[in-house]
């Protein structure tokens, strides 16, 4: 009972919440040490590993992305939801939806939401680790499955959700070009507590926003959600590919709040145990 209330509350939410449990509360204390329920015990959690040398090499068609390229509607709204950065996708700007198609997936999956993974000045904070190395920073885009009707419907299915991950890397320039990405990130001392939100303004594709990096090579494999409840309803896009920005612009998560006032840092769940999954590996053919 408790779950089904949970889900339909959901339904009455924002994307931005999605990640909301219900009346669990949690933090990043323990990177996900502590969490219970399906986290402590599914078999198929995210984040995970990766390795080129023992992923399964793939050639099947990568993947597609739509109205990827096209301008979305402005301006964006940002959050700060207690426990990262997100934001709601909009429309483009001939009011289509982003999606994405092919590789593993079946039909269409649209872009939903965006957020943000990050560490600290002492530390990375990347979720997933490639080749055994954990970056700056990861952006997530959430894509629900065409077939539900929203992000709440989706998770409850197995087929409901993809999130294509986009790692980041910092680079020491102070005097780099500004770039849709990096205004996001420079707009978000705006808000500097829970459920504070701001107006991003500017003009940019949702490719902009994480960088225009190479679709080309990526894993993929069958997943959860990072956080809890960590439904395991995510089919994963990792790219290889780095999108890279200022120090300047990633330390602005550093002056974040969580919901009990404490500095928003580390916010990345440790990676977790494959358990017999096959990771699949897309790399372009040189």
């Amino acid at each position: 009972m408790q779950a089904i209330a949970f889900h339909k509350l959901l339904l009455l939410l924002p994307l931005a919440f999605y990640q909301s449990t219900n009346g669990m509360e949690w933090n990043y204390l323990k990177n996900g040490k502590d969490w219970e329920d399906l986290c402590s015990s599914g078999k198929h959690q995210s984040p995970i590993l990766l390795d080129s040398r023992t992923a399964r090499k793939w050639v099947l068609p990568g993947i597609t992305f739509w109205h990827y390229y096209r301008l979305l509607k402005r301006p964006f709204y940002i959050r700060n939801n207690g426990h990262s950065i997100s934001l709601d996708i909009p429309v483009t700007s001939n009011g289509r939806k982003p999606f994405i198609t092919g590789g593993r997936l079946k039909g269409r999956y649209y872009a939903d939401g965006l957020h943000f993974h990050w560490g600290s000045y002492k530390s990375r904070g990347s979720e997933h680790l490639i080749n055994k190395r954990r970056f700056d920073a990861e952006i997530h885009i959430v894509h629900r499955n065409e077939k539900y009707r929203n992000i709440a419907q989706a998770v409850r299915q197995k087929d409901g959700l993809a999130v294509v991950a986009i790692m980041v890397a910092i680079v020491r320039k102070d005097n780099a070009k500004s770039t849709p990405l990096s205004r996001l990130m420079e707009a978000v001392v705006r808000v500097p507590i829970e459920d504070s939100n701001a107006t991003v303004f500017g003009q940019s594709s949702l490719d902009q926003l994480i960088g225009g990096v190479s679709h080309r090579d990526f894993f993929t494999y069958e997943g959860s959600l990072t956080t809890p409840l960590c439904d395991e309803t995510v089919t994963w896009i990792v790219f290889t590919e780095t999108t890279t920005v200022t120090m300047s612009s990633v330390s602005k998560f550093w002056l974040l709040r969580d919901h009990w006032g404490h500095r928003l840092i580390n916010n990345y769940r440790i990676v977790q145990d494959l358990n017999n999954r096959t990771v699949f590996y897309k790399k372009r053919m040189s």
